[in-house]
Formats: C-alpha cells, structure tokens, sequence
C-alpha cells in the first residue's frame, strides 16, 4: 500500500525539485517503509510506500523498466495473481518475489488500455509509457483507492490524497461551489453525484471503474467496467448454487489475507461480517494463524431504546460467532470517552471533505486506532454485503410474485414467512401490495415517510440549479432517488459509481493514517459478478430472506446468527448519549453557526435555527434519530468545513 504522487509537464520544461519536494514532504504525515522518487525530465514520479504484503517489503517504486520503458507508481494490492501469471506466461521462479506494481506494469505492456479490465483487486496507479510519450493510469471498478489530480495548460499533477497537490505552488485553495450544492441537497450518505469533482475548485479525481490518459496536454478519462445484470446463471439444484457461491466467495476471503503482518476482521452480530469471518478463520487454520475480530459495543451506562426487533448491543451475537467459528482474539471496544463531537476536527483532517456518517465516524476511526497497535495489516469488513452475499428482501420478493400473480408461490412463502418471522400468514400481505404497487401509498398514505430537512441554502441551490442536475441521475428534491423499487435501486448501486465514493475515501485515507488496508471481500468483483448473476429465488425462499448466504453458512456461524429474522443489530443509536457530557459546547458551536454569515450563504439558516430550538428544550438520548438533532450535527461538520476556507 502506497500514498502515490507525480508531475507530469505537457511542455519540455523539467519538473522543479522545490515541487516535487512539496508533494513528498507533505506526505511525511503518514508512517512509511520507504520513500523513493524518480525523475526523468518532464516527468516525476513519487512513493510514500506502507509494506503490507510479502511481495511488498523492500519493493523499488516508482520503478522503471527499461527494457519496456515503463515506469510506474502504485498503491495497489491484486487479488488474482495466479490467474495474471499464466495469461502473461511468467516464470515460475519469478512469481513469489514479484510485487504487484510490476504485475500491473506487465498487464500494461501485454494489454495497454485494456489492462484494468483483467486486474482483480484495489488499485490506483500511474504508468509512464515513455515510447508513447503518455501517462496512464486507473482506479478499481468500484473506486477502492482514491487517486485525485490537478490539471492547467502546461502541467498534470496527481496524488493519493488532496493536500500535497495543494502545497504546489500553482494550485489555489478554493471551495467548490458546485460540489458543495449537491452534498447539501442530496439527504441520504451519497456526497455527490459528479464523479470527476472535489470540494476544492481546482482537484478532480479518476472516477471508479475509469482509466485515465495524458497525452500532450489532453487528459482523457475512459470507463472500462460496467456492472450490469447479465445472463441468470442457471444451475440444477440449491446445493450447486450453495456450492458455487462457496467457492467464489472463499477464494475472495483467501486471496485478501496476503499480509507480512497479523489479520484482523470488523465483526458485528450479522451475516455479512460473520460469514467473512469464518470463511477467513477456515483459510487461516490451514496455517495455524488467529483472526483478530474488533467490535463496538455501546457503553456500559447506555439503555437500549429501539424497539424489540432492533438491538444496539450485538455482543451476544458476536459471542456467539466467536465462539461457534473459533481461531479468534476478540476485542470489544466501547470507546468510553469518545463521541460524535469530539473527533470531528479529526475527521476533517484525514477525510480532506465534510461527511455524513458521524454517528459511527468515532468507533469507525478507533477501531483503526486498535487495529493499528494489533500490528493489523490487513482489516477485513463486510460492508457490501447488503448488496451481494446477503442480497434478498422478503417482502420486496413477495411483491414481485404478487405483480406476477403467483398467487400459489406468494401463499406457499407467506406460510414458511409466518413461521419464521412470527405473525399470521397473511398479516403483511397490506405491506407486500403497498411495495408492489406505489400508487397505494402515494394515494392513501400509511405513514408520513421519514426524511431529513433540506439543508441547502434555497438562493444557493438556485443559482447553482443544484436541483436540476440531480433530476437527471433519478433524483427527487430531497436529492434521493424516486424510485421505491429496491431491485432498481441495486441496479441503480452497481450502475452509478457515485455510490461508492464515500466509503472508499474514508477506508482509503484512514488505512494510510493508521498503515494497515481495510479491505472487503463482499465487494470482490468476482463476488458481484456472481452475485448479480444469481437468479432472485435463490435469495428468498421458503420463508427465509437471504437464503443464499444463509444456506452457505451452514455449520460455518451458528444458527442463532444465521438464522435470525427477528432481531437486527443498530449500530450508532447511542450517539446522543455520548454526547450528554458536551451538549452545552454542541449547542454552543451550534448557535455560533446560526448567525456565521459565510456558513449561511450555503446553509439553509431557518433549518440550523430550527434545529437550535430544539436541542436546547433538553438532550434524550432516545432522540438519536430526531431529524433536527441529526440535521444540525450534519450542518456543524459541514459549517467548520467552511469555516476552513475563510
């Protein structure tokens, strides 16, 4: 893993030593193995490397190729390197030692362009290609490692992260109006939908699933991937499916355990995390190695308010996977003392942008921090699962049956639902037809639906036509998508790539803060592929949603996690709690925000003054989901933002 750089200038000017210093010191911020530069005229190229692999300790990079006159950079780890080594005919006694860059430099030189397309893995890089007299670069299908650049008539500058390519002496330090319009008009966690821009006026970055080329001084970006629906697989039995999946997933897990150090894993009490976990635990047997499992539960003091499906503490459940799967060192990490509040200016720091998950961005980073003095190399997580391996919503199942009029299947799953998820057969058959058909809803509302107050200043939004813009991706004007089917809306997830850049910035930075790699094997591509692949009854049958995954856990996670359709962990619903002690400074820096008039020109004010009145009637720490406690915590994150810039 590597913090990556370099100056490229369209002209034959050489590149200065005083700014490409600028960018090298700016990243001695984050820990290194080994710093290494090379420059050839025009053209520097630059490494602040963090070994985490085998093949990664004591690696030349940037390195350069003289027989093909390549030279690259690169933070990248590559998943299938087996499978690369025969395509590209390598020596046997050539693959132990050979370092992922140079994998990737080869797949260049065989494939040119194309080589993205055949990588399997998390990857950023840059190839200068001196025959061609061209820079060439990519980023993962889904954006795993972040990659931002700045260009001008004469020059194309490139870093891993935002900071050094500012300390360049030619780059302003401006505010992105435009990017800041949709991340205050869109109110789910998606930032923006504008996937070239940053907050800051003069940075872009390489989108997911996008290749870049610079060639004289055209910067030309290039989508080589995308994820569709394609041709069902079709296959002769549940046992096939199971055993397929199994394969797939196993060799996803296996292949993100290469790492010089010791292995950790994000565990909750679900399925996504679990399944991860064992799959990894029966890999690391083989070489008599523990997994290290971190996971957050609420402090001791804190009373559970949610309802009797819905649980903040799923330590029971953990305990349980612990010790059902085995070969583990847990730890629980309560994080007393931390809160919401008090790591915000932190977070702005690393993260170089406002964001939106603070319920959980205190336990997210100290969960890092752990890892980080584990000697954590490689952390595992499951975060994509909702999307792939645990794919499958009954109801949203049945509805499609019920548009369908499979009247005998719907029954036949109805009666297996009951059984398993409690009630009649026919009690949520009100719900199934709402979901089928929208209208019912829109025409005799059940409930009033639950949405975050508009936060974007109404002058700003219409002089930025914020609105506009966010029409044309599906979007309504609460910057949320219109449609309510959730098999569009997967496809939407997969087809949109501004859906994954939030959490890959957040994993990408804070990996190379605390020098370990977060890395996820539900958002595999082999595993999407195959998982999009899988036709729908596979993933709800006989009364059971997310049978696919449940079905190949099997003696892998004990039945009171695989099996539980009843209760689902909450994670971050004791955020108001921690933030009782701080409540006077919170409404403090609150009320300074609702007369800050520079916040103000992008901030809706009556919101922020809204919200003001009613956290000062008295903290609850049951109010975790009111709308104006979460709204004005989102406006103070993004007002210091601001603030920065003035």
């Amino acid at each position: 893993m590597s913090a990556i750089t370099g100056i490229y200038h369209f002209d034959q000017e050489p590149v200065s030593i005083e700014h490409s210093t600028c960018l090298m010191t700016t990243l001695q911020k984050y820990p290194a193995n080994d710093i290494q530069s090379w420059n050839s005229g025009r053209i520097f190229l630059g490494c602040h490397a963090q070994w985490i692999t085998p093949e990664s300790v004591g690696e030349l990079l940037p390195y350069y190729d003289q027989e093909r006159q390549l030279a690259i950079t690169a933070d990248a780890i590559i998943d299938n390197r087996e499978e690369l080594f025969d395509k590209l005919q390598v020596e046997r006694n050539q693959r132990v030692k050979m370092s992922d860059s140079e994998l990737v430099l080869l797949a260049y030189h065989r494939w040119g362009a194309d080589s993205p397309k055949f990588l399997v893995g998390d990857f950023a890089f840059m190839i200068w290609d001196e025959k061609k007299q061209q820079l060439f670069g990519a980023r993962d299908f889904s954006g795993s490692r972040t990659l931002y650049y700045y260009r001008n008539r004469t020059r194309f500058a490139f870093c891993t992260v935002i900071e050094p390519l500012l300390s360049l002496p030619y780059v302003k330090r401006e505010l992105n109006e435009q990017w800041l319009a949709e991340y205050l008009a869109i109110t789910g966690l998606v930032d923006v939908v504008d996937l070239t821009s940053t907050v800051y006026q003069d940075i872009e970055q390489v989108p997911p699933s996008h290749s870049i080329v610079i060639t004289g001084n055209q910067v030309t970006l290039t989508r080589y991937s995308t994820l569709t629906l394609g041709e069902p697989l079709r296959l002769k039995s549940n046992e096939e499916y199971t055993e397929a999946f199994q394969e797939i997933f196993q060799k996803a897990v296996t292949s993100r355990l290469r790492t010089n150090r010791q292995i950790g894993s994000q565990l909750s009490g679900g399925l996504d995390s679990g399944s991860v976990v064992s799959f990894a635990v029966r890999a690391l047997s083989l070489e008599n190695k523990r997994l290290h499992t971190f996971s957050y539960i609420p402090p001791k003091d804190f009373k559970d308010f949610l309802p009797k499906s819905s649980v903040a503490d799923e330590s029971p459940y953990i305990q349980s996977t612990v010790r059902h799967v085995g070969g583990i060192k847990d730890h629980y990490l309560d994080f007393e003392g931390r809160n919401s509040l008090s790591d915000v200016q932190e977070l702005l720091d690393t993260m170089e942008m406002p964001y939106k998950f603070f319920e959980n961005s205190f336990w997210l980073k100290g969960i890092f921090e752990k890892a980080h003095e584990e000697d954590i190399g490689i952390l595992l997580s499951g975060a994509r699962g909702n999307l792939t391996i645990s794919w499958g919503s009954a109801i949203d199942y049945y509805a499609v049956l019920l548009k369908k009029l499979k009247w005998v299947r719907l029954a036949q799953e109805l009666h297996h639902y009951s059984h398993i998820a409690g009630g009649s057969r026919y009690r949520r058959l009100p719900l199934i037809a709402r979901v089928a058909f929208p209208f019912i809803e829109r025409l005799f509302p059940s409930s009033v639906p639950y949405q975050l107050p508009v936060l974007i200043n109404s002058d700003f939004a219409q002089r930025t036509d914020v609105f506009s813009r966010l029409k044309e991706y599906g979007m309504d004007r609460t910057g949320w998508y219109t449609s309510t089917d959730l098999f569009e809306l997967k496809n939407k997830h997969f087809a949109d790539l501004f859906t994954w850049n939030a959490t890959n910035t957040f994993s990408t930075k804070f990996s190379l803060r605390y020098s370990l790699w977060k890395r996820d094997p539900t958002n595999d591509i082999r595993v999407v592929r195959f998982c999009l692949s899988v036709p729908e009854n596979q993933y709800v049958q006989n009364g059971q949603d997310r049978s696919l995954i449940r079905r190949s856990t099997e003696a892998l996670l004990p039945d009171k996690v695989r099996l539980n359709q009843r209760v689902r962990g909450v994670q971050g619903s004791d955020w108001v709690h921690r933030m009782i002690p701080h409540w006077s400074a919170f409404t403090e820096e609150a009320q300074q925000l609702s007369t800050n008039k520079r916040a103000l020109e992008f901030l809706d004010g009556q919101v922020v003054r809204s919200a003001l009145s009613k956290i000062r009637e008295g903290v609850r720490p049951e109010l975790a989901y009111d709308k104006d406690y979460r709204i004005l915590m989102r406006s103070l994150i993004v007002g210091r933002f601001i603030n920065s810039f003035t």
